[in-house]
Order: structure tokens, then C-alpha cells, then sequence
């Protein structure tokens, strides 16, 4: 599949490089105990610390470095048991010490790398350059007020991971699953709960196109994206502004952009920073950070199974389809609710009726899988009951539908309303037998050689059967009986 976009004047490559801002799953701060949950008041969550007022000192949360550790282990990543703090120099309304800690030439986290899965059934590998620790700003509020900006400093000293990739991205599609996968990875190993709404992940976009083959071109940065499909949506509008631009003869400014989502067009905000534009330097208050091998090997052995893992397992030894398993492992509880309705049970089927029935009700109902009606043991019940052969898969159908309804099990609504499959040969010969004297003309002209009457002959039995006479059986009398 070519990624190449057509202009007016010929093919162009684009070239995209993300950073990703994920919030570190700690109860308190990078450098402080404030807490740090969502929804507080304004300044609520704020120490001496975050406020920047004299004389404070950081001290590093033990949480934050250990889920930033579990994290680059989840992305196959390079640790480094020696980084160094740095100070990122900018004033900002929202930025009461004048500086960010963050870390810049020695990360906690090196080179690693992820693989995407692509709706063509293809997966690619996306590079990733680094990540590392720093502390978010707080937040300017200019709806407040007819003629002030608010500041709320609740979000001051938040630990972040920032998360960069290597310009490896070749589309929006391809940035859009990078994202998920990403959201994926960090869910499972508990170290971000990944809710963009919330603004606890969110994306930079760096976006250029070129030439194939030719020197990458210059590139815009697109700030605080807090949705897949913003994300998607400013790479494709900034790949046509570019190529509009250099095609008309312009050039393309290094700036950074912001993204406007009612009208999906990005606007220029500033000139982009170079990094000596930030005057970097290792942050005096604190020593540079150092842990042993030994620490990073036990919290290797304590990582759960992630994605991939579960997913060529799922591949592997349960036969399933790779669309199926990657569906099915995007969210730790989908995997779980998955393996839980399946033990024991036909895996193929299980999965069939998890991403099909499931899903397309739950949709329809406007819920999710946390809450569904239908659980996990539920769900395997009425597997279990297709493949004993005590129903047919089209009274499944209806059993479902009343399990949504009303949660029972699929055992009880059987009994209730009568609807176990017939598998008596004595019971499903008379209802046979009872169609081919109600059908004496179309008997006549299936035995002269038209053949596809048979359909006709089976579906007026399972009619005559209310849906419940055994299908195979259905057709082996039939064949028997018409011969």
C-alpha cells in the first residue's frame, strides 16, 4: 500500500515524528506530595513546592521513576540507569518557577520500538527515540473572566513521560494507530490511564512532506492534541496546507501550530524553538538520578502480558483471525473478559461472538464493555450450548437478545421458553415427512433433476420446527428421504 499523497505537480512523501505527553499514574507529584487527581477544585492540589515559592527544593517521587522504568520495558526500550535533570527556561503565566524540570541530554529512557497494526492486515515497526521524565505547567483559564486569564496551578508538578518517536510515520492512519497502540501499552502496564479526554495523554505532531527520496523538508510542530481522530485530522489538513504552499512556489516556516477542532484547520501560534533557545542546563537542587540492574529486573519480572504478547497467543494456539485478536487486545478488560468467557470453551467461536453480537449491541445500547449486561461466563454459557448442539445458532440469536434484555443465563431463558434444538430422529422424521405431503408437486420436480429445491424442502422444516429441529439432522433425513 502506497503512502505517497498526489498534489497538482506529483507525488509527495510525509514524514511525521509525534511527541507524546503521558501522565505518570502516581497519588502525588514529580517533586512534591500534593495530590494529583482530576476534578479538584482550582489550586486545590498545589504545595509550596509547585507554587514555586522560595526556597523550596524538590524532592523525586520514587512512583514516578519506577512507572517511567516499567513503561520503557514496555516499549522494548534502551534503560538508563543514569539520567540527569535538567532546567527548560521559558516564561509563562502558567509556569510559576520561570523554568520546567525536565531532562534533556541524558534521559531516563533510550531507543526502542513499537509495532503498529494497519487496517490492510499489514503491521509496520515505529522507532522510538526516547522518554523522558518532566513536570507539566499549570493552566491559563481566559473564559473566566471578561478581561483576566485565570491561572490554576492544580496540574503544576504533574509527572509526565514524554514519549518521542523517530520520524518513522508515513500517514494519518498510521500516526492514529501509533497513538492507540501507545494508549494500549501504557494501560496495561498501569503506568497512565490514557484518558485523552481528560487531557492525561495528548500529542505533538510534527508534520513534513517531501519529494520521495529527497532531504526531509522543513516541518511544523501541532500542539495538545487530545484525540485520535484530532490527531488524524490536523496531520491530513497540514500535509495539504504544505504541499498547497510549496506547489504555489512558498516556503514552509518552522512554527508551532495549534488545532482548531471546530473548523479542523491548524493556525500558526509561535516561531518554533530551537532547543538552545530553552538555555538547558542540569538543574542544581537536584543530584543526577542512578538505579542498579537489579532494580530494573524486578520490575521487568513483575510486567504483565501485554498486547503483542496476548495477541500471538490468541493468533498462535487459539486460531484466530488477526483482525480478531488485535480488536480483542486493544483494551486490558476486552482481553480479559475474552479469556474469561473462553476457558474452556471453542476460542473461535467465542471471539465470533464477542466482536460480532457483543459489541454490535453494546453499540447499539450506547455502553461499554464494564457495563454489560451479558458477562464474561454468561457469554461462554451460550457458546457452550451451540457447540453441545442444545441450540441452533440462529435461536442463539433470539437467546442473546433476551440476555441483554434481561441478564439471565442462556440455560434459563432455554428452559423458560422451551426453545431446546430437537434432536430426535423419530420427532424431526414427521415433521419431514409432514412437508414432503404438503410439498408433493415440488417433490416431484426436485426428483426430476431440479436440485435446489433442497433448500426450499429444509427451510420449511426448521419453520414447521419453530427454528428448533437440529440443522445437520434436518439435512441428512432429507437427503435420505428425497433419494
Amino acid at each position: 500500500m502506497s503512502n505517497l499523497v498526489t498534489g497538482r505537480t506529483g507525488e509527495w512523501e510525509v514524514v511525521i515524528g509525534m511527541e507524546v505527553h503521558a501522565q505518570v499514574s502516581s497519588q502525588s507529584k514529580l517533586f512534591s506530595g500534593a495530590p494529583t487527581r482530576f476534578g479538584a477544585d482550582p489550586n486545590q492540589n498545589v504545595s509550596l513546592v509547585d507554587a514555586a515559592m522560595p526556597g523550596m527544593l524538590p524532592v523525586i517521587n520514587e512512583e514516578c521513576v519506577r512507572q517511567a522504568v516499567r513503561t520503557g520495558l514496555g516499549l522494548n526500550a534502551q534503560i538508563n540507569t543514569y539520567s540527569v535533570f535538567d532546567r527548560k527556561n521559558y516564561f509563562y503565566a502558567d509556569l510559576p518557577q520561570g523554568y520546567q524540570i525536565s531532562q534533556f541530554k541524558h534521559p531516563i529512557v533510550g531507543e526502542g520500538a513499537i509495532t503498529i497494526d494497519l487496517k490492510d492486515g499489514s503491521s509496520i515497526e515505529i522507532g522510538i527515540e526516547r522518554l523522558h521524565l518532566e513536570q507539566d505547567a499549570g493552566k491559563s483559564m481566559h473564559d473566566q473572566h471578561p478581561s483576566k486569564s485565570y491561572i490554576d496551578l492544580n496540574r503544576s508538578g504533574v509527572a509526565l513521560m514524554e514519549i518521542v518517536s523517530k520520524p518513522d510515520i508515513r500517514s494519518a492512519e498510521q500516526a492514529g494507530a501509533y497513538m492507540k497502540k501507545l494508549r494500549s501499552i501504557v494501560r496495561y502496564l498501569g503506568t497512565c490511564d490514557g484518558n485523552m479526554e481528560e487531557g492525561s495523554m495528548r500529542a505533538d505532531v510534527n508534520v513534513s512532506v517531501r519529494r520521495p527520496g529527497d532531504e526531509l523538508g522543513t516541518r511544523t510542530e501541532t500542539k495538545n492534541l487530545n484525540s485520535v481522530r484530532f490527531i488524524m485530522q490536523a496531520i491530513d489538513y497540514e500535509v495539504q496546507r504544505q504541499i498547497e504552499i510549496i506547489e504555489d512556489g512558498g516556503t514552509i516556516d518552522q512554527e508551532t501550530r495549534l488545532f482548531d477542532t471546530n473548523t479542523g484547520m491548524t493556525r500558526a501560534m509561535r516561531g518554533k524553538e530551537d532547543a538552545h533557545d530553552y538555555r538547558y542546563f542540569p538543574d542544581p537542587d537536584l543530584l543526577p538520578l542512578e538505579f542498579t540492574d537489579e532494580f530494573v529486573s524486578e520490575l521487568q519480572a513483575d510486567l504483565p502480558e501485554l498486547p503483542d504478547q496476548i495477541r500471538a497467543r490468541l493468533v498462535g494456539d487459539y486460531g484466530l483471525s488477526s483482525y480478531d485478536a488485535a480488536v480483542i487486545t486493544e483494551e486490558k478488560e476486552t482481553a480479559a473478559f475474552y479469556e474469561a468467557a473462553a476457558e474452556g470453551r471453542d476460542k473461535k467461536l467465542v471471539a465470533n461472538w464477542m466482536t460480532v453480537e457483543l459489541f454490535g449491541a453494546l453499540n447499539k445500547a450506547g455502553k461499554s464493555l464494564g457495563d454489560s449486561p451479558v458477562s464474561p461466563q454468561q457469554l461462554g454459557g451460550l457458546v457452550e450450548l451451540i457447540s453441545d448442539g442444545t441450540i441452533s445458532g440462529r435461536i442463539a440469536k433470539d437467546v442473546f437478545a433476551e440476555m441483554m434484555e434481561t441478564s439471565k443465563d442462556a440455560a434459563v431463558i432455554i428452559e423458560e421458553k422451551g426453545l431446546k434444538q430437537v434432536s430426535d430422529s423419530g420427532a424431526i422424521e414427521a415433521l419431514i415427512d409432514q412437508v414432503l405431503a404438503d410439498n408433493q408437486d415440488k417433490v416431484e420436480e426436485y426428483r426430476g433433476g431440479k436440485d435446489k429445491l433442497f433448500g426450499f424442502f429444509v427451510g420449511q422444516t426448521m419453520k414447521l420446527s419453530k427454528g428448533q429441529a437440529n440443522p445437520a439432522m434436518v439435512n441428512d433425513l432429507l437427503k435420505s428421504k428425497l433419494g
